[in-house]
This record gives C-alpha cells, structure tokens and sequence, in this order.
C-alpha cells in the first residue's frame, strides 16, 4: 500500500529548508537581540483552553478546530493558536514569580480545519512573540520587533497597519453603534455576518464580502474612553519615533475575542488576498480569564508559509542550510585514513561529505559537482601509499597534491581564499 501525506499538510525538505531555517534564525536574532526566551508549550491542549480563551462564537472554535475524545474521555485539541498555550504556561508554572516584564517567542506548527490554498494549509507553522507585565509602551517594542524580523530576512514590501477596538470602559458604546449601523443593512450582508450580528458584532468589520457596508460602518476611535485615547495616541508617537511607517485602518479588529486595544497586522503587497504575514495585539484580561491574576499583556504571530511566498514574490533568496564543502571521494581500501582525515576537518569547522556508495571514481566526482562542493579530495591506495592526497578546486579545476599530514592546513587556506 502507498501512503500519502494528509490533505492541508506538506514536506518540507531540499532546498525549501533553506527558507524556513532563514525565518527561524532572523527570529532567534532578533529574540536575542530584544531579551526573549524561547517557550516550547504541547501541541496538544484541553480544548477548553481555546473555548474560554479565543471566543465560542470564533470561527477558530466554531469550524477550524482539530478537536477529539482520548482514551482518557478528555476533550483535547491540536492547538491552533499560540497565544493561549502561553498564557496557560505561565499561570501553571507561577512564572509570576519571577517578575515582569516576561518576554518569550516560539516556533511551531499550529492546526486549523481550513480548505487548503495558497499560503494557508491545515498543518501551518507560526513564529510568535509574547509580552506579560507590560505599560502602554510596550505595544511599540512588539511591532518593532515584528518588522525586524521581517527585515533580517530581507522583505521590503510590506506595510503596517493598526487600530485600536477600545476596552471593557468603551467598548460597548461602541458596539451598540455598530449594531445601530448594521441593523439597517441586515438584508445585504452575508449569512456569516448575519450570524456574527447578534454573537460576534466587531467581526462583521473585516468580512471579505461586505467590504463597501464596513467601510462606512462608525469607527471606533470616535467611542474611545480618555484612557485609551492616550494609549493609542502614545503608541503612534512611539512608531514615528522608531520610524516604523504605519496605516490606520478602522475596520481592523482580529478575530480572537481576547483582543483589547491595540491591534495590528503586517500585510505584504504582493500576496494579494491572503496578504497578512504577521499580526496581533493587546490581550489585558486573558490572563485574569484563564485563571491567573491581572497581567497586562501583548502578542503577535506571523505564519512562516506566508512570508516565504513573500520571499518568493521578491526574490529574496535564503543562505543556503547545508553548504557542502569538502567531498572526499576515495577507491580502495583506504577507509581508516579517510575517515581520520574527514573527522580531522570536522573539528575545524568544515562541512565533510564522505563516498558511502562504493562508486567509481568517475561517478563519485559527478556527484560531487552534483551537491556543490567546493573541494574535492582524492585518497586511492596509490596516494596513500604515498602519504598524500589529490585535492581538487572544483571551481577551477586545479588540483595538487598534498601531504597527508598538511592535508588540512592545506585545505583551510584554499577555504579561506574561494
């Protein structure tokens, strides 16, 4: 029987890698860079986690989740956000403790029943960056590290745009505008939106379908509370103080009830509907809601599928993963000195591939040329027998030989000088 992967899940391997280690390592850098610790949380959760923590009435929980019975008669879900898995974690392990702010960022594979296209998939990885403990400032500090990252991996074309939906104190005035304004347009939005009407109003704000209906929708900076004007006034002054360009954008609410405030998404110019490669905001009351105390905090995630297209769209290129150096290709019953050499370079710092294949020689330096080495070395009975070796500049073609013992100062300077 042939297996087949699962629809909404992909390999990734080859030169494709190449792009998903440049996204983990610009993050990891920059994580460095602005104190945050790596957090590697189940992929499995309590589903009530998400219920209590994302909304009920969410699309995520309503249609997307990956939910099932264990053996046990729990009801477990594959995660298919990172925010809340955080949050659990810190609760559960009394990071409190420890003081604030907590800085963490994660890299992993999150699950959503979706139908699978372009830059979305079931299995989709996300690169997230969390912040408890934080004043207003620190909504800043998240955006700007978003764009980093983005720049580290050498994306331009992308824009960021931001809203802020208000809090407990204003919220509401706001939402009962919407339903006023929505009311007299009942007839024309989509089913979803009719729905949404009466369990989820801000939603109907970034439906794809009644997009002419939002635009005209009351917006949400005309009900802030003093509060969270300031907040949000501050929070553009700080983005124009790190020279970070921005769009406001009224109709931008997220689709996680836990948002409050700030709210933000990165969208790429280039990826046409499925533009946003990042997004996320402000979380004040999550923790409280899942069983902690009263922990300001702020997030966001960026789908690491979408931003190589991105990459792919510009033409940014990743730095080769695997960079095949030195290939020692070898005839004969030569093996202990082979492998004493290769494990010699190895401990230099060098990339060896060493011949496993018992090929011809001919077929071995096909090979070679074939995965890119920049040197070749040639051990045959009739070298080592010499004390020496052939080492090959596949670039040019030279090729000199060299004694066995000076074999690898030999093979560092010629390294040092491609």
């Amino acid at each position: 029987m042939k297996y087949t992967r699962i629809k909404g899940t992909v390999d990734i391997y080859g030169d494709e890698m190449d792009y998903w280690l440049a996204i983990e390592n610009a993050t990891r850098q920059v994580a460095n860079l602005f104190g945050y610790s790596e957090i590697r949380t189940p992929i499995i959760e309590p589903t009530e986690l998400f219920v209590r923590s994302v909304g009920q009435e969410t699309d995520m929980v309503q249609k997307e989740m990956y939910t099932f019975t264990d053996r046990g008669g729990r009801s477990i879900t594959l995660r298919p956000e990172g925010t809340a898995p955080v949050v659990r974690a810190f609760i559960e392990n009394s990071m409190i403790n420890l003081g604030f702010p907590q800085r963490f960022f994660y890299i992993g594979p999150m699950f959503r029943y979706e139908r699978p296209q372009k830059g979305r998939q079931r299995q989709f990885h996300q690169v997230g960056f969390e912040l408890l403990g934080p004043s207003p400032t620190a909504d800043a500090e998240i955006i700007h590290i978003a764009v980093r990252i983005l720049k580290e991996i050498g994306l331009s074309k992308f824009k960021v745009v931001i809203n802020s939906i208000g809090c407990d104190k204003c919220r509401p005035r706001y939402k009962e505008a919407l339903k006023e304004y929505y009311s007299h347009h009942l007839d024309e939005v989509c089913d979803d939106c009719k729905r949404r009407y009466s369990t989820n109003i801000l939603r109907l704000l970034d439906c794809k379908v009644d997009v002419e209906i939002a635009k005209a929708a009351p917006k949400s900076v005309d009900y802030f509370c003093d509060e969270c004007r300031e907040h949000y006034t501050r929070l553009k002054d700080l983005l124009k103080l790190l020279d970070i360009d921005f769009e406001e954008d009224h109709r931008l609410v997220r689709g996680l009830d836990y948002y409050n405030r700030t709210v933000f998404e990165i969208r790429h110019e280039l990826l046409g509907a499925q533009d946003a490669i990042a997004g996320g905001g402000r979380y004040d009351k999550l923790v409280e809601e899942l069983g902690g105390p009263h922990v300001p905090a702020l997030g966001f995630a960026m789908g690491m599928e979408r931003i190589i297209l991105a990459m792919k769209e510009e033409g940014v290129k990743p730095p080769e993963a695997l960079q095949h150096q030195v290939f020692i290709a070898h005839v004969g019953d030569v093996m202990e000195p082979v492998f004493r050499l290769a494990e010699d370079l190895r401990r230099e710092g060098i990339t060896v591939d060493v011949e496993v294949m018992e090929r011809s020689l001919r077929a071995q330096l096909k090979h070679a040329d074939r995965i890119g080495a920049r040197i070749v070395v040639i051990a045959g009975e009739n070298e080592l027998s010499r004390d020496v070796v052939v080492v090959r500049d596949m670039e040019s073609g030279e090729q000199s030989e060299v004694d066995l013992g000076f074999a690898v100062d030999f093979i560092i300077d010629k390294l040092k000088k491609m």
